[in-house]
């Protein structure tokens, strides 16, 4: 089994433990290697963990975080990943958010067309294995921004694939997030030290337990190509 499932009292419960597990391993990291490395998501489940972790006493200095993916906003635009990340982490003084789409792309005259240089350039200059990757999981299954039916979406999930990023149509566009996206692939995802699903409800556990099923589809579940690979070790805290 490629997975662990680990369920908590309530979204409070699970925050208060992934804090105090991502508190313990930088503190792992910084005392290793002198630096960290954090890919996390964005969405509303993790956002009350990434709180609580930013008021650690940790030198944040020598902490990197990356989003697992970005939409092709502008930085300060509300829907910008990396600008609810850099308020989650506010306490957390010195720590980089690292882009990856540029910080205006508005007024680009390709802003129809987003491309991945500036992710790949920032993920060449990161080490690797990333110290954690924290993911969520949409109602859809999709993780990152790997959505189901997305045309690149066998190239996002390909265990081989060279490529550490890439550009991302949902179909159809959420309404709630109508952009174009930047995704990091499930390939550069799984180079790291721990891999954790972090997700809550009833519905996101109903998701699960058909992407646990050993007919699931990755192009219809996205989650499941993680969920049966057998080198990925993912760390699942659901609570209710």
């Amino acid at each position: 089994m490629a997975w662990t499932l680990t369920q908590h009292a309530d979204a409070d419960a699970l925050a208060q433990s992934l804090a105090d597990a991502l508190a313990d391993l930088l503190t792992v990291a910084l005392h290793a290697r002198g630096r960290a490395v954090l890919a996390l998501a964005g969405g509303r489940t993790p956002f009350p963990l990434y709180r609580r972790l930013a008021g650690r006493a940790l030198d944040w200095s020598k902490v990197s975080l990356i989003p697992t993916d970005e939409r092709w906003v502008d930085s300060d635009h509300p829907a910008c990943n990396a600008r609810e990340m850099r308020a989650a982490f506010a306490d957390a003084e010195g720590v980089r958010v690292l882009p990856l789409v540029p910080d205006q792309v508005e007024h680009r005259p390709d802003v129809s067309r987003p491309d991945v240089s500036l992710a790949e350039a920032t993920l060449a200059a990161l080490p690797e294995p990333f110290d954690a990757v924290v993911l969520g999981m949409g109602g859809d299954g999709h993780f990152a921004s790997l959505f189901p039916g997305a045309l690149a979406l066998a190239d996002g999930l390909a265990p081989d694939t060279p490529r550490d990023a890439l550009v991302i149509w949902p179909e159809p566009l959420p309404a709630e997030a109508p952009f174009a996206r930047i995704s990091l692939t499930r390939a550069r995802l799984q180079r790291c030290r721990r891999l954790i699903l972090a997700t809550v409800g009833a519905g996101k556990r109903a998701v699960l337990d058909r992407a646990f099923a050993a007919d699931a589809d990755p192009r219809h579940l996205p989650i499941a190509a993680l969920l049966h690979d057998p080198d990925a070790r993912v760390e699942i805290h659901w609570s209710p």
